[in-house]
Order: C-alpha cells, then sequence, then structure tokens
C-alpha cells in the first residue's frame, strides 16, 4: 500500500478522497442513516480507487515508462527499448518507439561510418585543407597541412587565420575569396628548414541554402616535383641554346665569308654554301627565341620600367619591317594616338609588335594590306595588329599560342620562322598582367590585340 502514497498517485487518492467526501456531503441531506452512507461511500471510494490503479497500471506507467525510452533515445542511447505486451494503442506505441530507435541506430551507424571515411580520406589526402568560418576562424585542418606548416591541429582550430598563419599569400587568398566569392587560386614558396615547396593554394567560398556566404575552405597543392621537372626543362632549353648558339655562329659566319669571298668556286659549291648560311641563320633565330623564353620564364625575372613615347617606339618598329613589307608589296598602315606614353618595359614592348608584324607579313599574301594600331583606353593601352591574310581555322585558335605550333607548317618553314613568336608574345604579355586576344577567319585574315595596363604598379 505504501505506493498510494507516492507521488503522482498520492494526488489521485486526495482527489478521490475529496469527491467521495462532497458526495457525502450531499447525500448526507437525503439520507438519515448515517451507518448506511459511510458504508456506500466507503464502498464507492474502493471502487474509485481500483478504477485509479488499473488506470494507472494500463496508461499512465507504460507512458512514463515510454517516456523515460525517448528521453533515452534523444540522449543518443539507441539500444533503449520500450516492451509492452498488449496489442492496444500502448502496444503500437511501443512497437513504433522501438522501431524508431532502431532506425536511429542504424543511421548513427551508417553515419560513424561515413564520418570515418571520410575523415581517412580527408587525413591521408595529398592535399593540405583549411576551413575558414565567415568571420575568419579556423574550424579544421588536415594532417598534410600540419605536415607542411608544423605544430598541431589545436594550435589551429578556434584562432583568426591571419593570428597563426604568417603567410602573405594566404592571406590574400581568403580575403580575396571573401571579396569576389568565387574560386582564387594562387602560388607561393613555402621553405621548411633547408627544403623549398612549391605550394599551389585554391581558396573556394562556401554558400548556405539561401546562398548566403558562410565561409571558405582552402585547398594547398605541393607541386614541389611538377615544378623541379619545369625548372629542369627550362634549365634544358637554356643549356642547349647556348651551347647551339657558338659553333652555330660560327657556321654562319665561315659561310657567309666564304660566299663574300671573290675565290671562284662551282655552282654547286655556292649554292650548298647558300643552304648552309640559310639554315644557320634559321636555327640561330630558332637559339635566340628559346634564349628569349628562358628568360622570360625564370622565376627571378625583372622588368626594365620606363614611361616612353609609344609613337617613338612604333616609328623604330616600323623601320625594321619596312623592308619585309616592301618585298611583299604590302600596303603598311599605322595609327597611334598623339601623345600616348605607356610606363613598361619598351624592348619587350617593341618584341611585342615585330612578332606580330612579322607574323602578319608572313600569312599575308602578296599586295596585301597589314594594320599596326595603338590606342588608349580608360586604364589600358590596346596594341592591335591586323592584317589580309590566310586566316586561322577555329578550332586552331586555342593552340595559337602554343611553342612550335604552326598553322600552315609549309609555309612558316619557307618564311623562316621558328613557331616561337607567339608564344614569346604572349609571356612578355603575362608578365606586364596584361592580356591578349585574337580573332581570325580563314581567308579573310587576323587581328591580335594587346591589352597591357597604362600604369604598372609592382608590389
Amino acid at each position: 500500500m505504501q505506493f498510494l502514497f507516492r507521488k503522482p498517485i498520492f494526488g489521485y487518492v486526495i482527489g478521490i478522497f475529496m469527491v467521495v467526501a462532497i458526495t457525502g456531503i450531499l447525500l448526507s441531506v437525503l439520507l438519515g442513516n448515517y451507518v448506511t452512507l459511510t458504508a456506500v461511500l466507503f464502498i464507492q471510494f474502493i471502487i474509485l480507487l481500483l478504477f485509479l490503479l488499473h488506470f494507472h497500471e494500463r496508461f499512465i506507467k507504460p507512458i512514463k515508462k515510454a517516456t523515460k525510452t525517448v528521453d533515452e533515445i534523444v540522449k543518443g542511447n539507441y539500444r533503449a527499448r520500450f516492451h509492452h505486451p498488449s496489442g492496444d494503442s500502448i502496444g503500437m506505441l511501443s512497437n513504433k518507439i522501438n522501431s524508431l530507435a532502431r532506425n536511429l541506430s542504424e543511421l548513427s551507424i551508417q553515419e560513424q561510418m561515413q564520418s570515418e571515411q571520410l575523415s581517412t580520406i580527408i587525413e591521408n589526402t595529398q592535399s593540405g585543407l583549411v576551413l575558414i568560418d565567415s568571420k575568419g576562424y579556423i574550424h579544421f585542418v588536415n594532417g598534410k597541412f600540419i605536415s607542411l606548416f608544423g605544430l598541431t591541429a589545436k594550435d589551429y582550430q578556434g584562432y583568426l587565420y591571419y593570428d597563426v598563419l604568417d603567410n602573405e599569400i594566404i592571406h590574400e587568398t581568403v580575403q580575396k575569396t571573401f571579396l569576389y566569392e568565387r574560386n582564387v587560386k594562387e602560388e607561393f614558396t613555402h621553405f621548411k628548414g633547408i627544403d623549398k615547396f612549391y605550394i599551389e593554394i585554391v581558396g573556394a567560398p562556401i554558400f548556405n541554402d539561401r546562398n548566403m556566404l558562410k565561409g571558405a575552405v582552402l585547398v594547398l597543392y605541393d607541386i614541389t616535383e611538377m615544378k623541379k621537372l619545369e625548372l629542369m626543362r627550362k634549365d634544358f632549353v637554356a643549356n642547349v641554346s647556348h651551347e647551339l648558339k657558338t659553333p652555330i655562329t660560327s657556321i654562319k659566319g665561315f659561310a657567309e665569308t666564304l660566299l663574300d669571298n671573290s675565290m671562284p668556286h662551282s655552282e654547286d659549291n655556292k649554292e650548298f654554301l647558300e643552304i648552309i648560311y640559310k639554315e644557320s641563320h634559321r636555327l640561330q633565330l630558332l637559339i635566340e627565341d628559346l634564349l628569349i623564353l628562358s628568360r622570360l620564364e625564370k622565376e627571378n625575372f625583372q622588368l626594365v620600367l620606363t614611361t616612353f613615347n609609344v609613337k617613338e617606339l612604333v616609328r623604330e618598329v616600323k623601320l625594321i619591317v619596312e623592308h619585309k613589307m616592301k618585298k611583299k608589296d604590302l600596303s603598311f598602315s599605322v595609327d597611334v594616338e598623339e601623345g600616348l606614353e605607356l610606363t613598361a618595359d619598351m624592348e619587350k614592348i617593341k618584341q611585342i609588335m615585330i612578332n606580330l608584324l612579322d607574323n602578319a607579313i608572313n600569312y599575308t599574301p602578296e599586295k596585301g594590306r597589314v594594320n599596326l594600331e595603338v590606342k588608349r583606353s580608360d586604364d589600358t593601352v590596346s596594341i592591335q595588329v591586323k592584317d589580309s591574310g590566310i586566316g586561322i581555322e577555329k578550332d586552331a585558335l586555342p593552340r595559337i599560342f602554343e611553342r612550335f605550333y604552326r598553322v600552315d607548317k609549309a609555309r612558316s618553314r619557307n618564311t623562316g620562322g621558328t613557331g616561337l613568336g607567339l608564344a614569346i608574345v604572349k609571356h612578355i604579355v603575362e608578365v606586364h598582367d596584361g592580356d591578349i586576344q585574337i580573332e581570325s577567319e580563314p581567308g579573310q585574315g587576323t587581328a591580335v590585340t594587346v591589352y597591357l595596363p597604362k600604369v604598372r604598379i609592382d608590389d
């Protein structure tokens, strides 16, 4: 009987007692026999109490047990179960709760497996990963990042990126990613002891369901091996070019001397000497172009920046190419704005013009037209060389700036072209932070336009 005095049963017992007491007060007016009245009230109390006990055992107690089970499930204990033998509503509730617990347990196991797989992939990937929230706090770094930059994950997580990462390129990448809300790619060198690493960093913004910026992820690729191979290739080209330059110069010089010599020689000898001279000259041009490319590709390449009058430079270029123009009877027009000045490497800009004009001359038939136009816009200077030549097929345009790529191989050989002219132009434009575009139609000619910043500010 002690359970009758426990909460909440005791409250219900008090309620039944009050109902019986009120009933007794009402019946006492009608019945004068208090013994009978007391017996009736006692029987009523017992019946109501039995009904309460039945209701408690049948409904209240199972519901309390079900509530405790659900509380355990909410806490993450998916092994908690609620068993009720009857097939009524409580029994159905028991089955539903147990089914929910089983499903949540399976989902939890799958989620844990996926989380472990993802964690394994992230930790063992060969790229460094950094997760930054919208306020600039680092939430995650993987093992590759730690192996590159040292310390432990705890030394980065929870800190502002600019407090724990002292690399300016990383700072700029994060800032540009947040500012422009697009992928940003940069490269930098990182020293670990005496070892030098080349790192490519890509910053990618993260957006939520409402397309609001949520943060950014940084991916750092170790491109050291690729850079070493590239440097080896550059060194190879530079070394081979230097090694070949001296003997080629000698061959050309001796052939030229023999050709100019008044000593009698047969027509065959003269023809052979002319071939030697012509081919050695072509090889010399090729080596010079390779050396120019090699110098442009050097990591520590420096531009010699000066502010110069563009019209004066164009006048020099015109004198250089005029002979070739007249030889093919080409119409050559020049249009340069008066007083136009440009801050750039004058010799390199001169080379851009000469290379583009050489290309136009080589691929334009006799009596054709070549036009050089230099004009300014708000913050750029554009150099356009337009010709009425053979043009370029659409599928060849993406490859036009590749080394040794020739639109018309036979014509290129006949004109003595090296196949490096446009590659050199592209490199010079890139080191000036400029842009180059090309438009062409087969049989209609080609227009190559170079855009250069009017004033170049070096960091």
